[in-house]
């Protein structure tokens, strides 16, 4: 039999907790989430959002960084008729879709090799690892 992290049930009760909030936030606010993602893990710190922009044009993104990675989730315009890629560069990110571009400059060279992104339901989840030693 398999042990089970201790903190597993914990971040099940908070993802539980985060979406009955997203659910229940009032839309006639202006609040909204672009998107988010719990990070767990040994990182010696607190996971913190560092913020390098907001949007570009429609393509809306946050960006969240800890020593090894850069974690950048984007809201994808719905009316877009092309498909949403992202160009990764040792040292930015651009999310393309169609004709609309977001470029997100870095400071810390990126590997490309281990860095991937995907696209679901109108979302862009971009995974850039950082170079070592840099």
């Amino acid at each position: 039999m398999a042990q089970s992290n201790p903190y597993d049930e914990f971040l099940k009760n908070l993802a539980r907790m985060v979406e009955d909030m997203i659910r229940n936030m009032p839309e006639n606010e202006g609040t909204h989430f672009v998107g988010y993602t719990i990070i767990a893990g040994n990182t010696g710190d607190l996971p913190r959002i560092i913020p390098i922009g907001a949007h570009s044009e429609e393509i809306q993104f946050e960006v969240i960084q800890d020593d090894t990675n850069i974690f950048i989730t984007g809201r994808l315009p719905p009316q877009s008729k092309s498909a949403a890629y992202a160009d990764i560069s040792t040292d930015s990110v651009t999310i393309v879709v169609g004709e609309k571009k977001a470029s997100i400059p870095f400071e810390s060279p990126i590997d490309i090799i281990h860095s991937f992104y995907q696209v679901r339901h109108g979302v862009i989840d971009i995974v850039l690892k950082k170079k070592k030693g840099a």
